[in-house]
């Protein structure tokens, strides 16, 4: 769970609020442990080859399901960072807003990426960026 601390400042009125990661740690922690084949595979299972390509810069929506093989192809080291905090991701938002809200967040048009999808952003590597939209839904400042 996410605990959230209250810092009180010397300015009278003035409330600051921190938000503890120990869930995103978590998250990490538990995709770095994995196989890059069950990380595919559960990506696959969860938004499907055709996404999971997307997200690897792949355009051949079929070799995300070999990638997932035990004796398939490995993916290439950019595709590999990119499906991992792709999962990471869908960790932390499947887990607090569940399976359908994951979905939809990288699929949508989403405002904290300048209406790109976070499909998008992730096949570009803009992880800051991504990172910080799934950090918006979140803290519920999410505003798409």
């Amino acid at each position: 769970m996410d605990a959230k601390v209250a810092l009180l400042d010397h300015r009278p009125g003035l409330k600051v609020t921190m938000t503890n990661t120990t869930h995103i740690t978590s998250a990490h922690t538990r995709t770095i442990k994995l196989d890059i084949r069950e990380i595919t595979r559960r990506l696959n299972g969860s938004l499907g080859g055709t996404l999971v390509a997307s997200i690897a810069g792949s355009k051949d929506a079929k070799l995300p399901y070999r990638w997932a093989k035990v004796e398939g192809p490995s993916p290439k080291n950019e595709a590999v960072r990119r499906l991992q905090f792709a999962y990471e991701q869908w960790t932390l938002l499947s887990e607090a807003e569940g399976e359908h809200v994951a979905r939809a967040w990288f699929i949508g048009a989403n405002p904290w990426l300048e209406y790109d999808t976070p499909v998008t952003a992730i096949r570009e590597d803009r992880y800051k960026a991504a990172g910080r939209a799934v950090q918006a839904v979140l803290d519920d400042s999410f505003s798409g």
